[in-house]
């Protein structure tokens, strides 16, 4: 009989505990669970660059509760200074990573918030800060909750499903989005089977995704990147399901690197392409998925593994860390507002949240 989700087995990668994050250090997974405890703003920065902490809506709450640490041991006076304080912070946060809106759109709200209590007293606006960064944490478990819920309605009874890196709980606030989709099935009752792509150059599905899958009892087996297009043809996928990184205005979506393909692949073999993505995102601002500046990132994730040397010394290496899938080889988008489908240029637009 399969296993039902308990709340205790959905981890939270993620925390406020007193004065400070605490993370589940993602680069020791799964060999190891370890818990790490940050207080300062620039361990925040590193652990988004480093990938301790990833996932686009992960990483967003990070940076906002970075932003807090920031300015929490700032004088409480000059209000003026705590304003600009606050903007350096964000600037500086925003280098971590380029290519996941969700980071800057955090910021953004950290600098809005900041701006808009220009007249209030430095210990007021701290506390202010403290609190966007937990409304952002906890809006981001019901909308992961919410993708799950309306995405679990695309999946039939019996279903084959193939995924692409990791859009677990690990990635956001709570049960993820692509992976709350299949999750949410699973405690639906519906039989479902996981294809999950091990991800190079770093693994996050065969070190994550399948670490989440086998804590929530979801059946699951893993293939490498290069075993997707045959498992189309002879193991009877229903769906893909991924998560993004950026959604452009007419649906181009930055994901993890190897998406394209996969979407290029389930065109071919006649198989539904989902992207779950909650509306932050959707970068509204640019028009085309040409305008999305894709990560490029050391050459050594390609070059060597566990410390193991993969190629000759001096092998040049390309290592760009997402890829745009083009908006007409996606099927649909599973939003926290339900499912959109073409024409996304139209339906994405009614989504923009309305400027207060």
């Amino acid at each position: 009989m399969t296993a039902k989700i308990k709340k205790t087995e959905v981890v939270q990668s993620i925390q406020w505990v007193d004065d400070h994050i605490r993370i589940i250090d993602q680069t020791y997974l799964p060999s190891r669970e370890f818990f790490l405890d940050i207080f300062e703003v620039g361990r925040v920065w590193e652990a988004i660059r480093s990938l301790r902490v990833r996932g686009a809506p992960a990483i967003g709450i990070a940076a906002a509760y970075g932003v807090y640490l920031g300015v929490r041991d700032l004088p409480d006076d000059g209000i003026q200074q705590i304003h600009t304080d606050v903007e350096g912070i964000c600037e500086y946060l925003a280098t971590a990573r380029p290519t996941a809106v969700n980071l800057r759109w955090a910021l953004d709200q950290a600098v809005r918030l900041a701006y808009d209590m220009k007249d209030e007293p430095s210990s007021k606006v701290k506390k202010a800060l403290l609190e966007l960064a937990k409304s952002i944490h906890e809006d981001d478990k019901r909308i992961c909750a919410d993708i799950g819920k309306t995405g679990q309605e695309l999946i039939p009874h019996n279903a084959n499903i193939l995924t692409h890196c990791n859009t677990g709980s690990l990635a956001t606030g709570q049960y993820g989005t692509a992976l709350s989709i299949i999750y949410h099935a699973h405690l639906g009752k519906k039989k479902v089977q996981v294809w999950v792509d091990e991800t190079r150059p770093l693994l996050q599905g065969s070190r994550l995704t399948t670490w989440e899958l086998k804590k929530t009892g979801v059946p699951h087996r893993l293939i490498t990147d290069s075993m997707a297009a045959w498992v189309m043809k002879e193991k009877g996928v229903d769906l893909v399901v991924v998560g993004t990184d950026r959604v452009a205005r007419n649906g181009d979506t930055a994901n993890k690197i190897g998406t394209y393909a996969l979407a290029i692949l389930a065109k071919h073999h006649n198989i539904p392409f989902y992207v779950a993505a909650p509306i932050s995102s959707i970068d509204f601002s640019i028009a085309s998925g040409d305008k999305i500046p894709i990560e490029e990132r050391d050459a050594g994730e390609v070059c060597s593994l566990a410390d193991k040397e993969l190629a000759p010394p001096g092998t040049q290496v390309y290592n760009p860390a997402f890829d745009v899938t083009p908006h007409e080889l996606i099927t649909a988008f599973v939003t926290e507002k339900g499912v959109i489908r073409p024409d996304f240029s139209k339906n994405l637009e009614k989504l923009r949240p309305q400027q207060g």
